[in-house]
């Protein structure tokens, strides 16, 4: 079967700390973040596109608002769960799948703490 792919790129910056780390991350540090997402789709629209760059970027940038210049320990959905990079993966994930059209699929988002370590999150 033929699939068509679409990636883009949007960064944040953000800080936190990780509980019941032992280490220099569990003091309170930030990074210049950067979300890397893939989506996929076996259909191009009428216009050939499997979705305008610009409203992937919107959405995206819409959820990231939140984590910009903000201490991720303190967001709803790191109250529980520590925001690891592999975490804050699955939350961008999980509210862009909510926001997107049934027919595009994300492949990953992949979150870049630093410009030598990422973490990913798919299904």
């Amino acid at each position: 079967f033929n699939m068509y792919e679409l990636v883009v790129h949007k960064t944040f910056a953000g800080a936190h700390n990780l509980r019941d780390y032992e280490g220099e991350c569990e003091k309170l540090h930030g990074h210049n973040w950067k979300v890397e997402v893939t989506l996929k789709s076996e259909k191009l629209n009428e216009i050939g596109m499997v979705m305008d760059f610009k409203i992937v970027k919107k959405t995206l940038e819409e959820i990231l608002s939140r984590f910009d210049h903000s201490y991720l320990n303190e967001l709803e959905e790191f109250n529980q769960e520590n925001p690891t990079t592999e975490n804050v993966s699955k939350v961008i994930y999980d509210n862009l799948s909510e926001k997107l059209p049934p027919e595009i699929l994300i492949t990953k988002v992949k979150t870049w703490e630093s410009e030598n370590c990422a973490a990913a999150y798919y299904v």
